[in-house]
């Protein structure tokens, strides 16, 4: 076994890599932008080294600075965790060239998956179904017409370098064929610096099935499957193991087929093959289709963990010290049923624009799972993807999984930033889901439900004013000599000003400005939990104060109350359509505007980049460029003026 490693990643995959390396004995390196000198990776690792400024491309895709730091480190090997350079076979070889070890499978391995079209040519080689399509050299714009006439409307064009979404495009009629492919290629060739694009068959019900495989070079075992159908944007959003609706003779398959293709490839250590699956009836051995390969740890690994109750970090550094594969594939357990869902800083209910903001209350509750890389006090960065962590629950069933996540969700407490955690208890208690019919098009069909602000109810209005005023704080009983017995408070939520009074009774506080008044006796603030009385019961609320937000969570998804400033508020409005601003910190990528040119409504003015998500910007309405005051390449900060438009006379 390795005596130190480096883990060339940040966040929580690269906490929890740490984790089972010290359980093993086994000494860890972090590496670290100037954006993470402070961050949790680089406080758990035995040593840490700066790679770099906060820009990705200048630290952790930095390959010359990650193996310069565990050369002068003594680290025997690289973890690369997920993403960065997980899957870069030239990182891998110059790696090897450095006399370290890469910790996941070969060059070779990854170039052999890295593109999609050979990738399907050699899984048809192996006998592992493939979805109808073309995934031939001669990108000529009619041939690629032909091919997608002969597979039938509607198909699916796919970036053959591609993932994550990019560079595809489902095209329903064939006049809108040449639209899509244009666009597709334009995208990958900016994405992935390949233009080059395949065409499938495109599944109208399709369910996202992965089987979780691990190789040691020679033989490989599967670890059962996951579904991973609910996603967002080509994004997935909630995972589960085992599959629900799997029967024992899809599973023989489908896993069969899933070692047949890592054992074509010579492949070593943890990878995921991912099926597409037809959603519209029953599971069926034949009704499954290889859609690519994951050549790394995947992010929804802790569930395959869960059902089986083995650590996939661990495999991956005993299969890459050179031991064989700890268990034979009959030896590998399945036991009960797992969830996850990923915690995001982001606006469910404004688009999912990622958010930052610096989290001033992270806690997670004692009977779920949380992989996470933050903690109090630290910020959501602009450069990174916004993943706050991930919430994992394993029950004995699928119902009792589900109902542990929901309530593992309700139990969080986060504050400082939006999160997408509403979004997420809403999306678990869908009904579609809880009854096992998932898609990948689930969230899109139920996006209006889903992403919905809930209305507090007036009692939680009351609750967030005494706390936005600090009422509770040091007052037991929310009086104190020399101090008015009346305040009042405006509150936002959801894009609505609230404004309630506040009194002082006996033993608590009388709120008005609702329907009706509401009496809270008794408050005790706590850490996280909050005590009152209200209506002669005893009631609780998790509840978290940030310098400008009161986040109240109670049996459910979390409600956030910004503390309203009326002045800021008259001030923004005074700007009406006149002015575009940069909705969060990022780069701006694209300009398609210049001052005097005549816009329309909703015409694409500008890209921001931020959090590894491209963001259009838009004009709001018809009108003349004013003023540009950024260029391309220009680092924003949010509330930053992008363009203004000429005041409308009318």
């Amino acid at each position: 076994m390795f005596d130190r490693i480096l883990i060339a990643n940040r966040g929580e995959i690269a906490c929890r890599v740490i984790r089972t390396a010290r359980r093993m004995g086994v000494a860890t390196v972090a590496v670290y932008s100037d954006a993470d000198a402070g961050a949790l990776h680089v406080e758990l690792a035995d040593e840490a080294v700066r790679i770099g400024p906060a820009a990705a491309a200048e630290s952790y895709l930095s390959a010359d600075a990650i193996i310069e730091a565990a050369c002068a480190t003594g680290a025997e090997a690289i973890h690369p965790g997920y993403g960065f350079l997980s899957e870069n076979p030239g990182f891998v070889d110059a790696v090897s060239a450095a006399g370290l070890v890469f910790i996941g499978p070969s060059a070779k391995a990854i170039r052999a998956m890295g593109l999609k079209d050979r990738a399907k040519a050699l899984m048809v080689e192996a006998g592992v179904p493939v979805v109808p399509g073309y995934h031939g050299a001669d990108q000529d714009d009619a041939l690629l017409a032909e091919e997608a006439a002969r597979i039938g409307y509607p198909v699916l064009i796919k970036a053959v370098a591609g993932g994550g979404g990019k560079g595809m495009r489902r095209v329903d009629r064939v006049d809108d064929f040449p639209d899509a492919l244009q666009g597709a290629r334009a995208e990958a060739a900016a994405a992935f610096g390949n233009a080059d694009v395949l065409i499938e068959k495109y599944i109208l019900s399709p369910r996202h099935i992965e089987v979780q495989v691990f190789g040691d070079g020679t033989r490989a075992v599967h670890l059962y499957e996951r579904d991973c159908s609910l996603q967002r944007r080509h994004q997935k959003v909630i995972e589960e193991a085992p599959a629900p609706g799997m029967t024992e003779e899809v599973r023989a398959a489908m896993g069969a087929a899933a070692v047949r293709a890592a054992e074509a490839i010579g492949y070593s250590g943890a990878g995921t093959v991912e099926f597409i699956a037809d959603g519209a009836g029953d599971l069926r051995a034949d009704g499954f289709w290889f859609m690519e390969m994951n050549t790394r740890l995947q992010v929804e690994h802790p569930v395959t963990e869960a059902i089986t109750g083995l650590d996939l970090v661990e495999w991956q550094l005993r299969v890459a010290a050179g031991q064989a594969l700890p268990w034979t594939q009959e030896e590998i357990p399945l036991s009960g049923h797992a969830v996850e869902a990923r915690i995001y800083a982001e606006d469910a209910e404004n688009g999912f624009l990622p958010v930052t903001g610096t989290l001033s209350h992270v806690d997670f509750p004692g009977f779920a799972r949380a992989d996470s890389g933050v903690r109090a006090g630290d910020a959501i960065s602009p450069f990174y993807d916004p993943i706050i962590a991930k919430l994992i629950v394993h029950g004995p069933d699928r119902d009792s999984a589900i109902a542990g996540l929901r309530k593992a969700l309700g139990a969080t407490r986060l504050a400082g930033s939006v999160t997408n955690l509403g979004f997420l208890h809403r999306l678990l208690g869908a009904e579609e889901f809880r009854e096992g019919r998932v898609d990948t098009g689930l969230i899109e069909r139920e996006s209006a439900a889903l992403t919905l602000a809930p209305t507090p109810s007036e009692e939680t209005l009351a609750l967030a004013t005494v706390a936005a005023l600090g009422l509770a704080q040091g007052a037991g009983d929310g009086f104190a000599l020399w101090s008015p017995l009346r305040w009042t408070q405006s509150l936002e939520h959801a894009g609505e000003t609230v404004e309630r009074q506040v009194e002082c009774i006996a033993g608590g506080f009388r709120i008005t400005g609702g329907p009706d008044p509401v009496e809270l006796t008794g408050v005790v603030p706590g850490e996280p939990l909050w005590r009152y009385t209200v209506a002669g019961r005893r009631r609780s609320a998790v509840l978290a104060l940030a310098a400008d937000r009161v986040t109240i969570t109670q049996g459910g998804a979390p409600l956030i109350f910004l503390r309203s400033d009326p002045l800021a508020r008259v001030a923004g409005q005074g700007a009406g359509g006149d002015a575009i601003l940069a909705p969060m910190p990022g780069l701006v990528c694209r300009v398609l505007s210049t001052p005097g040119k005549e816009v329309r409504e909703g015409d694409l003015l500008m890209v921001l980049e931020a959090m590894k998500m491209e963001h259009s910007l838009r004009a709001p309405r018809d009108g003349v460029v004013a003023t540009l005051p950024v260029a391309e390449g220009a680092q924003v900060q949010s509330g930053d003026t992008l363009l203004t438009l000429e005041p409308d006379d009318d």
